[in-house]
């Protein structure tokens, strides 16, 4: 009798006025630029985003709340702010700050739905969060045809290079060489099938689950979370062949930004870990062309399989109800302003692509790009609103829903991004540790701190630049302006700040908030209000 009714509510549950409730396609893509076609992109060649796009609405100023992955995926999946959740690092599980927190899967789980993923969803660590999942993927159907989860290498010599390339930094170090710093070649390109790499293998496991929850009644939430283009930039062949060398250019502002905060400029620790990388200086431009062609072969990569999820969701005829929503979980530095690697609180590393579609969009929306200023928390309300489930109290993001009938209308006034000390932080934003400095990034972080020093003079403290200062980002309209507070005295001064206009510097090459106090104070004003002062009236 209990099972019969608990089976009646969740019928009840599937469906809403008459209609039944939506699918929802979660595409979660690490470390992803808006390096698309239909982002304007001149060379990358992504066909099935680019007809995603054309079939939904594409966001063009979308912002992560922390361009590092963990805080990016714990603030969206749970629709909390780093600055309320405390997860600003890698190594923060988001349950152990959190131990209540609803997810977004979990609460469409405790919805009525069936909610299972195939890669990367949240961050390492988080992943198998059992109060979020319902059920596991098919794996059984791979396996069943011989498809093996694949490694992170597929050519055997740089799987075994890898190996002893770690024994031998333990060896030096010790266990903080356990933290990244042999983590292999930058790149593969070996001729193996989709499913010889990773996410080819996610894709076709999210494939074969999905065809098992087609035979169900239940609605489903699918998630399917990309690995690439995070590095190592690993791609099947024939994605790097899509790629002439000669035709990809490099970064046009190789610099800093003039005036900008010393502290604010990551030294690319993340690329510097991997073998045949310099430790130290520039990368030259032989080395940034290759990287450059390796970023986007997986990208490439990505999108095929991306077309080839969508083409399984027409086949099961699934297409009419479901939603699809993807997104990346922050921008890219490659090469630009000096920069590999995301970790800073600037317009590359900041702003992401997104792109909805939703069954009942009207067609005059399909197409279409919007300029409104949205966040990534806002994610966890909109598919919330979309589905007709209340979103829970504690969500800090806000509905766009409004905007998928609507683009053009008066949205948010403002955005936030934050990130500690970028400069002084492991390629994980995890603080310094002591035996860091002992390793070979040693002599980079003594150029690192002379420059904060020499900028920073008297306000200088190695433990507020280490461990408090935190740079918190707004995204206006007109201007990106960084304000660098120190977290144990918030009632103090900003140590610096930065603004940079949009109008009249895109590329946000000088800080130009000596020259404009009366722009800064107005901003500070704004900037005051929060999160809550910014939204639509």
């Amino acid at each position: 009798m209990i099972k019969r009714i608990y089976m009646l509510i969740c019928l009840t549950s599937w469906f809403v006025h008459g209609q039944e409730r939506p699918n929802i396609v979660f595409i979660a893509i690490d470390d992803l630029r808006p390096e698309l076609g239909c982002y304007g992109s001149e060379i990358a060649k992504t066909p099935n985003i680019d007809k995603l796009a054309r079939e939904g609405l594409l966001f063009n100023n979308a912002y992560c709340q922390q361009a590092i992955c963990g805080p990016s995926r714990a603030s969206l999946l749970t629709g909390i702010r780093p600055e309320t959740s405390g997860v600003f690092h890698n190594y923060i599980k988001f349950r152990a700050v959190n131990p209540d927190v609803v997810t977004l899967p979990q609460h469409f789980k405790n919805s009525g739905y069936e909610t299972v993923y195939t890669g990367k969803i949240f961050h390492h660590g988080d992943l198998d969060d059992e109060k979020s999942w319902s059920r596991l993927p098919a794996v059984d159907s791979l396996t069943s045809k011989g498809i093996e989860k694949p490694s992170g290498f597929a050519l055997k010599e740089n799987i075994e290079a890898t190996k002893q390339q770690r024994k031998a930094m333990i060896a030096k170090y010790g266990d903080v060489a356990k933290f990244g710093l042999a983590s292999g070649p930058a790149y593969e390109n070996a001729d193996v099938p989709d499913t010889g790499y990773l996410d080819g293998y996610n894709t076709a496991l999210a494939i074969a689950t999905l065809k098992e929850m087609a035979k169900t009644e239940a609605p489903f939430f699918l998630g399917l979370g990309f690995n690439k283009p995070h590095l190592n930039w690993t791609s099947p062949k024939r994605y790097w062949d899509l790629y002439d060398e000669k035709d990809i250019k490099l970064a046009s502002q190789m610099q800093g930004p003039i005036d900008g905060a010393e502290m604010g400029l990551t030294p690319s620790f993340e690329l510097r870990v991997r073998s045949g990388i310099p430790k130290e200086g520039d990368i030259n431009d032989a080395l940034s062309h290759t990287l450059r062609h390796a970023y986007l072969a997986c990208v490439s990569y990505v999108d095929a399989q991306i077309g080839k999820l969508l083409d399984a969701l027409d086949e099961a005829g699934l297409r009419e109800n479901t939603i699809i929503i993807l997104w990346s979980d922050h921008g890219y530095h490659l090469g630009d302003m000096g920069i590999w690697g995301k970790a800073t609180n600037f317009e590359i590393a900041t702003r992401v692509p997104m792109i909805i579609a939703t069954p009942n969009m009207p067609n005059a929306t399909r197409g279409v790009k919007t300029d409104a200023l949205v966040e990534l928390v806002d994610i966890y309300p909109t598919l919330c609103d979309l589905a007709q489930i209340k979103a829970p109290s504690h969500v800090e993001g806000y509905s766009f829903k409004p905007l998928l009938t609507q683009p053009s209308m008066p949205w948010k006034t403002a955005v936030f991004s934050q990130f500690p000390t970028p400069a002084l932080r492991e390629w994980g934003a995890y603080p310094l540790r002591p035996a860091m400095r002992e390793t070979f990034f040693g002599p980079l972080l003594t150029e690192v701190e002379t420059r904060i020093k020499k900028q920073q003079k008297d306000a200088w403290s190695r433990n507020l630049f280490e461990n408090n200062l935190m740079g918190y980002a707004m995204r206006t309209k007109q201007y990106r302006f960084i304000v660098w507070k120190d977290r144990a005295h918030p009632e103090k001064p900003p140590v610096f700040v930065e603004l940079y206009d949009h109008e009249k510097d895109p590329m946000e090459t000088r800080n130009c908030a000596a020259s404009h106090p009366e722009i800064v104070a107005q901003l500070i004003h704004q900037f005051n209000k929060g999160w809550q002062g910014q939204l639509p009236q």
